[in-house]
């Protein structure tokens, strides 16, 4: 029966007699020159154009633990800040005397000018805020007041000024 009639279908060939060749797969090849120069522009121009800001420290000397430095209470100009952060100053064993914050600058000016051998003693209150003891530093700073040491202040210090401010 060649040609067709009723038979049954002869079944699909779908390449089982042959043998397909597997193509090989090209290598793909990126070429990363261009990558590399995008990555050096960005970074030059970060470098370029962020502000190169110095990272703003003071230097402090600390003295060696077995040295007493004696000093005249003459010589001695206490600064203390209560924690309601108002100023007071005074020198030696004097009753302080309160100083707005403004005129802090231009007065330790005056007191150093009149005085070479002053040495500023800060204290301050443990419940003022850290950045008043900062700006004391920074106003020491700019009047040229280069001898100052920090101390807590003690129970004697917050009488002194309760009976200065009463």
């Amino acid at each position: 029966m060649a040609g067709g009639g009723g038979g049954a279908p002869e079944p699909r060939k779908h390449g089982k007699g042959k043998k397909r060749k597997k193509s090989r797969r090209l290598g793909i090849r990126m070429d990363m020159t261009p990558l590399v120069d995008v990555a050096f522009l960005l970074l030059t121009f970060f470098m370029l154009t962020t502000s190169m800001s110095r990272p703003q420290t003071m230097e402090i000397n600390l003295p060696p633990d077995d040295v007493n430095i004696e000093i005249a209470e003459s010589n001695l100009l206490t600064l203390r800040v209560d924690a309601k952060e108002r100023v007071f100053w005074s020198v030696g064993i004097e009753s302080p005397t309160r100083i707005e914050f403004d005129a802090l600058r231009e007065f330790l000016r005056q007191r150093s000018e009149a005085n070479q051998k002053l040495v500023t003693l800060i204290k301050v209150d443990r419940e003022a805020k850290y950045s008043t003891m900062v700006n004391m530093m920074d106003e020491l700073n700019l009047a040229n007041i280069t001898r100052f040491s920090l101390a807590p202040m003690n129970d004697q210090d917050k009488e002194m000024l309760s009976r200065v401010q009463s």
